[in-house]
């Protein structure tokens, strides 16, 4: 009774203080005015800890639990952290592949999304886009995923942390698949207003639940090898940093349809993943419950 009690709160404010945070940037400014993307960075960025705040708060207050038992003081064995930080860079790396070998977009080393940004800076032109390019993938792929990860342990403290495992006792595939969708639907504010699948806000809230269903089962079973939230949060921040890094080789593309791991060309390599996961019984983990 407990159990269900703390579930039910934590999902109550995971989603009754993220909610709001993502439907803020409506009340300021025209859609793509600089004003609505300040505020939408902030708000947003305060929506990932809405979950985190959720499970400690259910924790603590409705479970009677102590905060050590969502698993931040244990980063558990070292194997999962590396499969964090480069994983996403893998799937990210796939997606444009496949991109490019489906005929959904035109691989273009000009860097045309650079040139046009570079161009409306000032003293943009002087500067080549390739070092550009160069500079923002080297730092998608060290530091960014550790500046990533500080926000996304908000969200994986709560959906692996919290909510996956007190769903364990249902079942592991149950547990993993039910956070998922979970998990995809608390972002619908933010993709209605054309987040990730800009111009499909409707059908862009169901593809949402694809891609995190997928991606939840990668997360989660990174959760279940270190028994911590601090893998999952590693590899969402690894994600956060690299997922659109694609783009900025092509041209002609749909993002909805390629280009990013959360395309839907992009779920060819996740769920080619998962498939690995199942067939090599690394997934569902023996004796997680």
């Amino acid at each position: 009774m407990k159990e269900g009690k703390a579930v039910l709160w934590f999902l109550l404010i995971a989603f009754g203080v993220a909610w709001p945070l993502f439907l803020l940037p409506l009340a300021f400014g025209a859609a793509g005015s600089q004003q609505r993307q300040i505020i939408a960075l902030v708000a947003w960025s305060a929506a990932m800890w809405a979950p985190g705040m959720a499970a400690i708060l259910a924790t603590c207050f409705v479970a009677g639990e102590r905060i050590r038992a969502l698993g931040l003081d244990h980063l558990g064995p070292k194997r999962p952290y590396l499969w964090a930080w480069l994983l996403p860079l893998a799937l990210a790396m796939v997606a444009g592949l496949l991109t490019v070998l489906l005929g959904a977009g035109e691989m273009d080393l000009s860097f045309p999304l650079i040139r046009e940004a570079m161009a409306q800076a000032p003293g943009g032109q002087a500067v080549s886009p390739g070092v550009v390019v160069a500079i923002q993938m080297a730092f998608s792929v060290t530091l960014a995923p550790l500046f990533n990860t500080l926000l996304a342990l908000g969200e994986e403290l709560g959906w692996r942390g919290f909510l996956l495992s007190r769903l364990l006792p249902r079942g592991q595939w149950r547990a993993i698949l039910l956070s998922g969708v979970i998990w995809g639907l608390w972002h619908a504010p933010a993709i209605l207003q054309g987040h990730n699948y800009p111009g499909r806000p409707v059908a862009g809230v169901f593809m949402m639940i694809v891609f995190c269903l997928l991606m939840g089962t990668i997360f989660s079973w990174l959760y279940l090898q270190a028994r911590s939230p601090w893998a999952p949060a590693l590899a969402h921040g690894s994600l956060n940093a690299t997922a659109g890094l694609p783009i900025l080789f092509l041209k002609d593309v749909d993002i909805t349809i390629g280009g990013t791991v959360t395309s839907i060309i992009g779920w060819i390599g996740l769920a080619a993943f998962v498939g690995w996961l199942m067939f090599s019984h690394r997934l569902p983990i023996a004796g997680s419950t």
